[in-house]
């Protein structure tokens, strides 16, 4: 059908699974980068903010360099603002949803090293 696309992600780690224009939607589901005990970096977009949805699991976001943890509830939006350090930390039952820009890349980001 021409005027429906149906997407669906069941691999390890991120994918950005949707583009249209400048932004693109994307899943997470769990794999090293996110796991919370091997995580070593939070990350800040410099042009755009990013939306994480929950969709299953338990995940949480942490955000600033004082490293607050949030727990992700399932259907609600949090919007991390352009140039806030975060990471996205799942357990391995979790699937994220991700909205951001579509041209958000290592060259418009920055990385804290921590470890």
């Amino acid at each position: 059908m021409r005027d429906l696309e149906i997407f669906e992600y069941d691999g390890v780690g991120y994918d950005p699974t949707m583009h249209y224009d400048r932004w693109r939607v994307a899943i997470a589901n769990f794999g090293p980068h996110f796991d919370r005990d091997r995580y070593d970096y939070l990350e800040r977009h410099l042009l755009t903010d990013e939306v994480f949805v929950l969709l299953s699991g338990r995940a949480s976001l942490v955000t600033g360099k004082e490293f607050l943890e949030t727990p992700l509830e399932p259907c609600k939006i949090y919007n991390v603002k352009q140039g806030a350090w975060h990471a996205l930390l799942m357990d391995p039952d979790a699937k994220v949803l991700i909205v951001e820009n579509h041209d958000t890349a290592r060259e418009n980001s920055e990385y804290y090293y921590f470890r």
